[in-house]
């Protein structure tokens, strides 16, 4: 009972600090949050081959997600890394109605008799055989044209899908200012008319290398992952947009970093 307490204060005081920061800097020129747009905590689970993907696994479904869902947040996506950097690797989407609630999410949790009773195994793994290499997050406010998550057809039965989540990084936050406003200006209409399902699409205001941003598609399989881009490439209403002085005036996008992820079998997206 010490021990939760003692966690539970100190995870309130993290909380409410990444709070008020994240609040800053999602807040429009008269300070207050604009309303109607999601948040979105993205875990990743830095992991080891063997026995600690099986581990995360289960805590991840079996009881991280349905507590989430008690505090009322949801749909959760949990995904394993399938390629791109640091495999293997696990990713959870967590969309939330503000700041605060994310970030104060571990809080409640720890406050959790029956989130603590099912990920007692994972939470208190010894030295010597961790459940995890590291965990990191980033914290994301939606775009304000696209202000909630969007569910692909295939997640409700459970189907064949594929996810790809890429991040752009910008050189400078004018140019991040500007890709943004270039997604708004026609390219969620342009992703649609290529065949993908966009997923979020967020605005990084914390992470580990801002300015940046992070949207995420799905697909049916791997196989028409090139097809799909090759379609948006080639629409006409893409070459427009991407030929514009107004955003093509230099590089806006100094890296991209590309993941393609699978759902676990306890992902709600």
């Amino acid at each position: 009972m010490q021990r939760r307490k003692f966690l539970a204060a100190s995870l309130a005081t993290s909380a409410m600090a990444l709070a008020r920061e994240a609040a800053a800097q999602s807040s429009d020129k008269s300070g207050s949050v604009k309303q109607g747009r999601e948040f979105y905590q993205i875990r990743q689970y830095k992991l080891f081959n063997g026995a600690q993907t099986k581990l995360t696994a289960s805590y991840i479904g079996d009881a991280l997600i349905p507590a989430l869902g008690r505090l009322g947040m949801g749909p959760v996506g949990a995904f394993s890394l399938e390629y791109g950097p640091e495999t293997p690797a696990y990713y959870v989407l967590i969309p939330g109605p503000s700041v605060e609630k994310l970030v104060e999410a571990d809080l409640h949790l720890a406050e959790d008799a029956e989130f603590q009773k099912a990920a007692e195994p994972f939470w208190s793994a010894p030295a010597s055989s961790p459940s995890f290499q590291r965990v990191e997050s980033s914290l994301m406010v939606a775009f304000e044209g696209w202000p909630k998550l969007t569910l692909p057809a295939a997640s409700a039965t459970k189907g064949k899908r594929i996810f790809q989540m890429r991040t752009y990084e910008s050189p400078s936050y004018r140019d991040h200012v500007n890709k943004v406003a270039m997604f708004h200006a026609g390219e969620f209409g342009i992703f649609k008319a290529a065949g993908f399902e966009s997923v979020f699409y967020g605005d990084v205001l914390i992470g580990s290398r801002t300015p940046c941003l992070t949207y995420m598609l799905c697909m049916e399989s791997l196989e028409v992952l090139n097809a799909k881009w090759a379609a948006f490439r080639d629409n006409p209403d893409w070459k427009k947009l991407s030929s514009d002085p107004k955003y093509a005036f230099e590089p806006t996008v100094s890296n991209i970093t590309n993941l393609v992820l699978s759902p676990l079998a306890a992902s709600q997206i």
